[in-house]
């Protein structure tokens, strides 16, 4: 059975993720809240992205799986932001992510053959207005996930999932009316925005073994939005 360690897990895309995992593989949830997940198969580590080192004592000496789910949303017009923002984004997305993977590479070291997943956005790849912020943590993260696929292959494989807008807490001021939800369909090729389903499916395809012949790849799973021009 493998070992899976979520880093942000209660809600949204990490615990539906937990959902699909829990029978199949020992979960570990390493998050600040954790009553979403009394209903869950896992076991959960207190743990804050932001400000927290990782406690390693409290994982086995094998994790086969990483996800990284704490993400940020921040849109607004480059004149308007601050580099604090910037700061802040990239702190939580990328350095509060390389963080995590050098304390647990000794774990990952040790499975025959780990996998790590990691969240970009569309619009790492698109240009889009007032994503400068999120786009910039984002890029960092596709160009590291490569890099460091290519410093530890075949050991460790490393992807990344690029979303669009899904429905989950993180997005839910884009999606707390009717309005918002029919525009934000409409704009998606697919005509829908993303659920956290559609993402946990991907996450969990590319933890297995199924997905063994993968590494060093950017999955669009975007509703079409990426490539497909329709009606334009």
């Amino acid at each position: 059975m493998k070992n899976i360690l979520l880093i942000g897990g209660s809600y949204g895309i990490g615990y539906a993720i937990a959902k699909e995992l829990q029978f199949e593989c020992k979960v570990y949830i390493a998050s600040r809240t954790f009553e979403n997940t009394d209903d869950l198969n896992v076991t959960h580590i207190p743990f804050d992205a932001s400000t927290d080192s990782l406690d390693t004592s409290k994982l086995p000496e094998i994790i086969d799986g990483l996800v990284y789910c704490p993400g940020s949303i921040n849109l607004r017009p480059f004149k308007g932001i601050k580099p604090e923002t910037f700061e802040a984004d990239m702190h939580i997305n990328f350095f509060s992510m390389i963080k995590v993977i050098q304390t647990i590479l000794p774990n990952l070291s040790a499975s025959n053959q780990s996998s790590i997943v990691l969240f970009s956005s569309v619009a790492a790849s698109m240009g889009m207005p007032f994503h400068t912020s999120v786009a910039a943590a984002k890029g960092a993260i596709e160009g590291f996930a490569k890099a460091l696929a290519a410093e530890f292959t075949p050991k460790i494989r490393v992807n990344v999932i690029a979303p669009s807008l899904t429905d989950t807490p993180l997005a839910d001021k884009f999606l707390n009316n009717d309005v918002k939800r029919e525009k934000s369909a409409e704009r998606h090729p697919l005509k829908r925005f993303g659920t956290a389903d559609d993402l946990a499916q991907m996450a969990t395809f590319l933890l297995n073994d199924k997905s063994s012949w993968i590494s060093g790849q950017i999955f669009h799973v975007d509703g079409g939005m990426s490539t497909l021009l329709v009606n334009g």
